[in-house]
């Protein structure tokens, strides 16, 4: 069987990281994704495909889309569309031709999704920015990171992929669904300063709850105390806990012997807690975790209820054996990479194809989404309007 989303048609205009990651996630699901690429950078050999993962499973045609026969076939191409992408700054789609008003003319089932970092109206929306700046603004950025310490980007997840391609990814199904009931297209407004809020809700409801405060790297979830944390191990390198609830400390103490360190130097156990014993108690298993090397802790704590991990580089996750029995990560193309997630039992998705260079499918997508022949597309060639 097919992914779930076979059959839907996505004009993806070309960018960077949101996009892309978006189209990728449609096309694992089984959409048939067209990436527009700028006519000026087509090129490549198809027998060594872009190294580029994230632009894997869809084909590419190359568009003049400042001319106005560029225009014409992106305009074929959205009457054909279920739904289009693009991550312009706002108003740049419009200037160009194809917005949202003209689209939706051209087809008023269309689904037109725009993913911005700060949205399509407010005082920063025609501003540039990166991950980093949008993460900040949301409320995220200062919650990362140790006490005491300048606050740390998780590379670029959070806005860029969780908060941004991700939920844009989501709001494009959700309006493909809604069109079903209704028959009319409507714009998704994807931003990842948006995104990123979503994602910080639960730590808005411990604020509300009085369980968390605005000091960095001292609550529960954020390093501040001994039980959810990375330890460095004996051989430099990490094993990560998470021993939360009772049931899973008592796992923690047993595995570890951290009552039976602390009486032998006089000390009693203090309550898991109490903040007041967080940072002695983290002192206490850093120097009890350095002590073996992260294999001895696996042997020791998998397969437990400790809630326990080994910190892994990429290579070392892709040959994990836990990964490795899911399939977590796959080899398409000569490249190891993450696989289609989430998992379906009746219409799983996969990687449709590797990457293709920009403008490499031109004659291809022509051909199937506009019934394009020869003739007719070597015009277009001709004329500059294709590449």
């Amino acid at each position: 069987m097919k992914g779930p989303l076979n059959g839907i048609k996505v004009i993806e205009v070309a960018g960077i990281g949101p996009g892309p990651f978006t189209a990728m996630m449609l096309s694992d699901m089984g959409a048939d994704v067209v990436r527009v690429d700028r006519a000026d950078r087509v090129g490549g050999d198809p027998a060594s495909p872009p190294a580029d993962v994230l632009y894997r499973g869809r084909r590419s045609i190359g568009v003049d889309l400042k001319s106005p026969e560029g225009l014409a076939v992106m305009m074929d191409l959205v009457e054909t569309a279920d739904a289009l992408i693009e991550g312009f700054r706002p108003g740049v789609a419009e200037r160009l031709g194809f917005g949202p008003d003209e689209c939706l003319e051209r087809n008023p089932r269309l689904v037109y999704s725009r993913m911005t970092g700060w949205g399509q109206e407010g005082p920063y929306a025609h501003t540039a920015g990166h991950d980093i700046n949008y993460i900040a603004l949301a409320g995220a950025l200062a919650h990362l990171g140790r006490e005491g310490e300048k606050p740390t980007p998780p590379a670029n997840l959070i806005g860029d992929f969780g908060g941004g391609g991700m939920l844009q990814a989501f709001g494009v199904v959700c309006a493909l669904l809604e069109t079903q009931r209704s028959g009319e297209g409507q714009v998704v407004d994807a931003a990842m300063v948006d995104g990123t809020a979503t994602l910080m809700t639960m730590i808005w409801a411990f604020s509300a709850m009085g369980i968390w405060t605005e000091e960095r790297g001292t609550n529960m979830l954020d390093t501040g105390t001994h039980f959810y944390d990375t330890y460095e191990t004996s051989d430099g390198k990490y094993v990560s806990i998470g021993s939360i609830e009772p049931q899973f400390y008592a796992e923690l103490l047993r595995l570890t012997g951290l009552e039976e360190h602390l009486a032998a130097k006089g000390r009693e156990l203090p309550y898991q807690m109490d903040k007041n014993h967080w940072g002695e108690l983290k002192a206490e298993l850093t120097e009890i975790f350095a002590s073996r090397s992260r294999d001895e802790w696996c042997e020791i704590m998998e397969g437990t209820d400790v809630c326990f991990a080994p910190v892994l580089t990429m290579s070392e996750a892709a040959a994990h054996p836990h990964n490795v029995a899911r399939g977590t990560f796959v080899e398409h193309g000569g490249v190891t990479q993450p696989a289609p997630s989430p998992r379906f039992s009746r219409t799983p998705g996969e990687i449709q194809r590797v990457p293709s260079h920009p403008g490499q499918d031109t004659d291809d997508v022509l051909r199937d989404w506009l019934d394009l022949d020869a003739a007719a597309t070597a015009s277009l060639r001709e004329g500059g309007a294709v590449a």
